[in-house]
């Protein structure tokens, strides 16, 4: 079995009927169960309360499409250098958007991709976010409303980009490996 992270923490054994039902609906859905949620499985807990926040985040009700939260993740992740989520992620952007350069682009050097006025105050009030969110101010804020956002827009931004800041230190500081199956996905 591949090594999922830096760090020896068992999947409970056996796993609850509802985590192996997810773990069923990932396959099905991605064709594997991504190496995060296996590496939280060793506390049923803990996985619930991650992948709640992550599906309302990503997957719930929101102004930001599928695709535009999947570009915060991947800001975010390749401010952070987080290898997990910059790999995972950046096969999402690629798969979503069908557009394998775009996907490149976003975790190598998010300026450089092909991006709309709205996108452009998205990531850049993300990367904000990521390096400095004690300067934000209420220009920050309206640039995003001059953009087309809504305040709810702008609290699941902010939300996202929190959510990933977090989630690539635990990524990063585990040592959690991208699953192999991501680096060839909508390539």
């Amino acid at each position: 079995m591949t090594k999922i992270s830096a760090l020896d923490l068992p999947m409970v054994d056996p796993l609850p009927e509802a985590t192996r039902k997810y773990f069923g609906i990932c396959q099905d859905k991605l064709g594997l169960v991504p190496n995060v949620l296996k590496m939280y499985a060793f506390d049923i807990t803990k996985l619930n309360a991650f992948t709640a926040m992550y599906n309302d985040l990503m997957l719930g009700p929101s102004g930001l499409s599928k695709l535009e939260r999947e570009m915060i993740a991947v800001v975010v992740s390749s401010i952070n250098r987080c290898w997990y989520c910059q790999v995972a992620h950046g096969a999402a952007v690629r798969q979503l958007s069908g557009d394998p350069a775009l996907g490149e682009a976003m975790v190598m050097n998010w300026r450089y991709a092909k991006l709309d006025a709205r996108q452009t105050a998205m990531l850049t009030f993300a990367e904000k976010v990521t390096r400095s969110s004690a300067e934000i101010v209420e220009a920050d804020r309206q640039a995003l409303r001059d953009a087309g956002f809504t305040d709810r827009d702008i609290f699941d931004i902010a939300s996202v980009a929190a959510f990933f800041n977090m989630s690539n230190r635990v990524a990063s500081a585990t040592g959690q490996e991208p699953n192999p199956e991501y680096h060839s996905q909508a390539r």
